[in-house]
């Protein structure tokens, strides 16, 4: 059986400069062309004077039928450009993409949308794009109506819609209309916790079904559910390929690096998921005291800076720490404390304390999470920063693997 999909040393270049670009759209090279001759020559002269930036360098790789590969890096590492490049909305300045059968693709919010165009008339648009006959829509239509959960606004036009709403339809054309690849950028990027619940189980269900997923996510407890293999990118070019934990431990190691207690860190500008309605914009962490590290079985406390345009009410803020592999495993959430936290506009500071962290020695990472029940999500952070956590002075255990993860009290018995 051939590749679903074969990518062959793609480049992307992108020529920047203040004049003479490759790049230039209709209307600029008609107002170049009506310029002076000397304002011409000008122009002319100044077109030795570009930066090439590669976007994209030597990217190769095969994807079989029915797999489910993640592609993994940091904010501008070349994701988003190889899947345009993929869906064939970018030219690779060299290169070779070769795939089989019909390809969906949700990129940026309201890609592939007529805003003009009512939800209605847009899925058979994209029901067109992808080569649809109007009977093969019609037979889908129900389908996707009821998952995007927009009958009420099927006759509005899309340039009305929220981008929760623009995401929540535009996924719901690419799932259901059941083209053999699916790509999708950061489709739990936008949209409500439950919406992102029925995006996991869609994405299963087409994965099961034999249908090939590109799946592009800074969630890695997402793209670990999913995946069984990654491909991370780093500066435009494939830096790991290979099973999902592997290469999900490489990218959190390469991602946060270790942070000391107590100092203070900005993240107002760090990766993350949510309206940002209210968003956390500075971080410290620290054991008994704002000089002290975190020991296994002692005490820690998150100090948390959030910023507010406007008062917010949140019910949901959580300190969480992860595994090196992405595994979640303590959630210090407010939501159990029910008490409702005020935010008023500009900054404000809050404090969790954790009595005891269960956990052995070794080096974790910090997340952190700001919620409106039952579904707005304001601030995700998964991986602000690495911490470790240290022995107690008195602590003569092992330190992990041996030991293993979670600190356990027993007794023997005899």
């Amino acid at each position: 059986m051939r590749p679903a999909i074969i990518a062959e040393n793609l480049t992307k270049r992108y020529r920047l400069g203040k004049r003479g670009t490759p790049d230039r759209n209709l209307t600029e090279t008609l107002s170049r062309m009506a310029r002076s001759s000397w304002n011409m020559l000008r122009a002319r002269s100044s077109e030795t004077t570009v930066n090439d930036f590669y976007a994209l360098r030597d990217v190769s790789f095969q994807i079989e039928p029915g797999e489910v590969v993640g592609i993994i890096g940091r904010n501008g590492a070349g994701k988003s450009t190889l899947l345009k490049v993929l869906s064939q909305i970018v030219e690779p300045t060299s290169g070779r993409v070769e795939y089989q059968g019909r390809m969906g693709s949700l990129l940026e919010v309201g890609t592939g949308f007529h805003p003009e165009l009512t939800g209605r008339e847009n899925i058979y648009l994209n029901g067109s794009i992808l080569g649809m006959t109007r009977k093969e829509i019609d037979a889908k239509f129900d389908e996707i109506v009821q998952f995007a959960e927009l009958t009420q606004f099927l006759d509005t036009p899309v340039k009305r819609y929220s981008s929760g709403m623009y995401v929540r339809l535009a996924f719901a054309i690419a799932s259901h209309l059941e083209p053999e690849i699916l790509i999708l950028d950061e489709v739990l990027a936008v949209g409500d916790a439950q919406f992102q619940k029925k995006c996991l189980g869609k994405m299963r269900d087409v994965s099961s079904h034999g249908r090939t997923v590109l799946f592009v996510s800074h969630d890695m407890t997402a793209v670990r559910k999913l995946c069984k293999r990654c491909i991370m990118l780093g500066k435009g070019s494939v830096v790991a390929e290979g099973d999902t934990d592997t290469v999900v431990s490489k990218y959190l190691e390469a991602e946060g690096s270790l942070t000391p207690a107590g100092q203070e860190l900005a993240i107002d500008s760090y990766a993350r998921m949510g309206n940002q309605e209210a968003k956390f914009v500075k971080l410290a962490y620290y054991g008994a005291s704002p000089e002290q590290n975190v020991t296994s079985g002692g005490p820690m406390t998150a100090r948390m800076t959030i910023h507010a345009e406007q008062p917010r009410v949140a019910d949901s803020m959580s300190v969480i720490l992860f595994d090196r592999g992405g595994y979640k495993l303590l959630n210090a959430d407010t939501m159990v404390l029910d008490r409702p936290i005020e935010l008023k506009a500009g900054e404000n500071v809050f404090e969790i304390r954790i009595r005891s962290v269960p956990l052995n020695p070794g080096i974790y990472t910090l997340g952190l999470w700001l919620c409106k029940r039952p579904s707005r999500i304001y601030d995700y952070l998964e991986a602000v920063c690495e911490m470790e956590i240290v022995p107690a002075p008195d602590d003569n255990r092992m330190a992990p693997p041996v030991d293993g993860v979670i600190r356990c009290d027993f007794e023997l018995v005899v």
